[in-house]
Order: C-alpha cells, then structure tokens, then sequence
C-alpha cells in the first residue's frame, strides 16, 4: 500500500516545497515521459518548468527511474515509469479549476511488499528515510484541514482567510476543506 499525503499548496508554498527538495537528489519527470525529455533537479528555480498536473520525483541517488515504452493506446511511444520498482515520489500539484478554487494534490509513494502490486522487496532504507523527511516537513509546516487527512499549506491557509479562497478535495464530487486555526 502506497503511503499517501492530500495537500493544497498555493504557488507559494509550492516553491518553499521545491526548497526544501533541494538538499535531495531528486530529478523530476513527467507522468507521461516524452522520448525527448530532459530530466532536471527538483529545486526552486525550476519550479516554472515543472509539468502542468502530475509528476515525479526520482531519487536518483538511490537507484534509477525503471522505464518502459507505451506500445498501444493514445501515449504510444512515450515512456511510462514503473512506480513501483522505482525510488520515486508521485507528486499531483494543487491547481485552480474553472471557478477560481484550489483542488487538492497529493504525494505518495510505494515502500511495502504487496501482492497486489507484485513488489517482490520493500523499498531501500534510503529512499525510505527521504520519503520520511520530506513527509515530515510537510506535516510539521503545513496545517491540518478539517477534514482530518489533508494539509493546507501556509499561503493557502492565508489566502483562504483573507480572500474566502475556496479549498476543494479535487476527488470526484469532492466537497470543501477548512484549515484548523
């Protein structure tokens, strides 16, 4: 079972993310990775060049992003990441939708054996222990949110407050989220 955080994270809070990222080594890639892609690192001034919705974030200094290419269906000939055996952090950015409201993101990433997924190994203790720091300051700077599994970063928290900027859980008919004061 994969360990999952939900999150709002306004342009702000987003970079001071990418901040805290930097003192890993981590590449960033596409959920659906073009042939031609250039990875680069997670990092602050890099932000403007992150991919519009979902990503990832390899730890390269663990091991490799395992590839394979799509061969059928609409992605064919791109390359897709297998979340599994990788060291990587599936991160799905917080967005406005069409009504000016923050839809909620997430960050998870897969460490246990399973049956379901067909991980033969748990996840290196490195990689392990960089999900856990990086997990960590994103509880312990962000605010919890009512309902209880999300976290609502610093800026969001304010903009919600000063301009009833409205937070929604960006799951199917996903209703509002409070942060606690």
């Amino acid at each position: 079972m994969a360990t999952q955080l939900q999150f709002f994270m306004s342009p702000d809070d987003e970079v001071a993310f990418f901040r805290h990222l930097e003192r890993f080594d981590l590449e960033v890639y596409p959920r659906r990775v073009p042939p031609d892609w250039v990875a680069f690192k997670a990092r602050q001034e890099n932000v403007p060049r992150l991919p519009e919705e979902d990503l990832y974030l390899v730890a390269v200094a663990v091991g490799p992003a395992i590839v394979d290419k799509m061969k059928r269906g609409p992605d064919k000939g791109f390359w897709r990441i297998d979340e599994v055996r990788s060291p990587v952090i599936f991160f799905e950015r917080s967005r406005l939708n069409e009504e000016g409201e923050l839809l909620s993101g997430q960050m998870w990433a897969e460490m246990d054996v399973t049956p379901q997924t067909g991980r033969k190994e748990a996840a290196a203790d490195q990689f392990l222990r960089l999900y856990r720091e990086v997990e960590e300051y994103l509880k312990k700077t962000f605010r919890k949110g009512d309902p209880k599994p999300f976290l609502v970063g610093p800026k969001a928290a304010r903009l919600y407050k000063e301009t009833r900027l409205v937070l929604r859980d960006s799951a199917h008919r996903g209703g509002t989220v409070v942060p606690y004061k």
